[in-house]
């Protein structure tokens, strides 16, 4: 593994997502809706992304998921439904991109952590994955996905 890791801070970003409690089991088939979803209502706003799809994990309890799943956008706009308006917050983040299947990020996970705890960054416990590339698109080898960690 071969992760640079990067340390920013960054402006409050609008997003349109949905957040709800799933398990690892159905954790793909929620992305897909939620997915899917969100950028019908976009298109209906006619609105337009600025940036990936997106994961937010809020815990790691892969039997109860907390996990926001959305998309930036270049205002706050209305929700509608299950589909609610929000934010990632302003401030400092710890990020590098993965390479390869989602399957083994656990190990760039583990080695940012070892990395932060390094540097003096302590975690918050919410993590963003920014879904750079399609399984649709590409091989699996070939998947990109930013990991972003918020820290104090």
């Amino acid at each position: 593994m071969n992760n640079q890791f990067e340390f920013t801070e960054q402006q409050e970003q609008p997003v349109i997502s949905i957040r709800k409690t799933t398990n690892m089991a159905s954790l793909q088939q929620e992305l897909g809706h939620a997915f899917m979803a969100v950028i019908r209502y976009l298109e209906e706003l006619g609105e337009t992304p600025v940036g990936s799809v997106f994961a937010c994990y809020y815990n790691m309890d892969m039997e109860h998921l907390d996990v926001e799943m959305g998309i930036p956008v270049s205002k706050p706009l209305a929700g509608k439904g299950e589909i609610k308006a929000g934010s990632i917050p302003a401030g400092k983040q710890v990020s590098t991109v993965h390479k390869g299947p989602y399957t083994q990020m656990e190990g760039v996970y583990n080695a940012m952590t070892e990395w932060m705890t390094s540097q003096g960054y302590v975690p918050t416990g919410v993590v963003y994955e920014f879904y750079l590339n399609s399984p649709m698109e590409v091989a699996e080898s070939e998947l990109l996905t930013k990991i972003v960690f918020l820290v104090k």
